[in-house]
């Protein structure tokens, strides 16, 4: 039976990418933030490497010793997940509490760099199973490969249960708010006719009393 579950959401996985590379470039000073939408209780790893641009060679040379990175991670609820500094090179692991939007803020500890220079970051992003080593996993429980194969997809089923879990919630807040916007416009609206009405019944007053005064009625 659980062979069946496994097979018949397969095809998900293919939808599935929570892992993603890429580099960037941050200048003295200059601070750079990621979100990453994060199912609670997942192991986030993220791996980085700093590499100084010199403009008197006009390339990109391995960072020095003393230049590292200030890494500050908040979940959903601004709370302060991680926050520490790292060396030029290394990596990152922290589990999230709660699901939601987690912010990664990276930045340099160090000024003392050439005239015109910056750095060149790059970052890889695991989150998950993606973040699992299983290949330390196998040696450290000593599993056949099948064995490994069914672990990783007993990892993934549960993973994609995280994401579904993580989804309805979304889904639930996004309902609530559509339902207090259109609450709140509904009021709005009636409050309007209220106000056009008073504004009215008003005006025929007055006019009523101009022309009882002028005695035109």
């Amino acid at each position: 039976m659980e062979m069946f579950k496994l097979l018949s959401i397969l095809p998900l996985f293919l939808l599935i990418d929570i892992s993603s590379a890429l580099y960037f470039h941050i200048a003295e000073g200059e601070r750079k933030c990621f979100i990453e939408e994060i199912p609670d209780d997942t192991t986030v790893i993220v791996n980085y490497k700093v590499e100084l641009y010199d403009p008197r060679s006009g390339g990109f040379m391995p960072s020095t010793p003393g230049i590292g990175m200030h890494v500050e991670v908040r979940d959903s609820n601004d709370r302060v997940v991680l926050s520490r500094v790292y060396s030029s090179e290394g990596m990152i692991s922290f589990t999230s509490h709660v699901s939601g939007e987690h912010v990664i803020c990276m930045y340099t500890n160090s000024t003392s760099w050439f005239s015109g220079s910056q750095l060149r970051v790059h970052l890889d992003i695991q989150v998950g199973e993606h973040a699992i080593d299983y290949a330390n996993v196998a040696q450290k429980d000593k599993l056949t490969e099948l064995q490994l194969r069914i672990r990783q997809l007993l990892d993934q089923v549960h993973q994609i249960t995280k994401e579904q879990s993580y989804q309805r919630h979304r889904e639930e807040r996004f309902r609530q708010t559509s339902e207090s916007t259109n609450q709140r416009v509904l009021w709005w609206s009636l409050l309007q006719i209220a106000v056009l009405m008073g504004i009215g019944y008003w005006q025929m007053r007055h006019l009523k009393s101009f022309f009882e005064a002028k005695k035109l009625v």
